[in-house]
């Protein structure tokens, strides 16, 4: 929700074609407390059922720990939270922003039954889940992109630009796998 979406919001401005999903069974936002997440359900729910409910809630605590304000931008972003797992286009690459997301991405990719034999590059770039490292994070998302998009032999290259990557930017966790369609 908070980095997915910041990195949506940033390459869709530069003109990237982009999606974003969640993996998980359904969508968790923080609640009142650790224990008591606010959770929706992917497909009917949108950003603006989202919104409605947590100011219907408690509008002053979602205001102060700043969820409204994501929630809005998301919701100008796109309508519904959408689930990596339901959708059936095939993609070149996909971009995790946790390792927990990108295990569960490589998971779903590996037991699908596959018909295309097209590849798709799965790439993991562990940003903290905090408001800062969200915009951080969004920019090294749109550099990583901007070279994979200028790339002459995207095949031959994406190996070399993602360990240059690596090296200039070394808290950056980056993982880089293969999976099939």
């Amino acid at each position: 929700m908070n980095r997915s979406m910041e990195a949506h919001s940033i390459l869709k401005k530069r003109g990237f074609n982009i999606e974003s999903y969640g993996s998980g069974n359904q969508v968790k936002m923080p609640g009142p407390t650790a224990d008591r997440p606010n959770c929706y359900e992917f497909g009917p729910t949108t950003y603006e059922d989202i919104y409605a409910d947590l100011t219907e809630k408690d509008h002053q605590l979602y205001t102060q720990n700043g969820l409204l304000n994501m929630v809005d931008r998301n919701r100008r972003i796109k309508s519904r939270p959408q689930r990596f797992q339901t959708e059936t286009r095939e993609f070149d690459v996909v971009l995790c922003l946790e390792e927990r997301v990108f295990d569960q991405v490589i998971d779903f990719l590996n037991r699908r039954v596959g018909t295309s034999g097209n590849p798709v590059h799965v790439i993991n770039i562990d940003i903290e889940d905090n408001a800062e490292e969200a915009t951080f994070g969004a920019f090294f998302v749109a550099d990583l992109c901007d070279k994979l998009e200028k790339c002459e032999d995207f095949e031959d290259e994406i190996d070399n630009i993602i360990t240059d990557l690596e090296e200039k930017t070394p808290r950056r966790n980056l993982l880089h796998t293969i999976c099939f369609y």
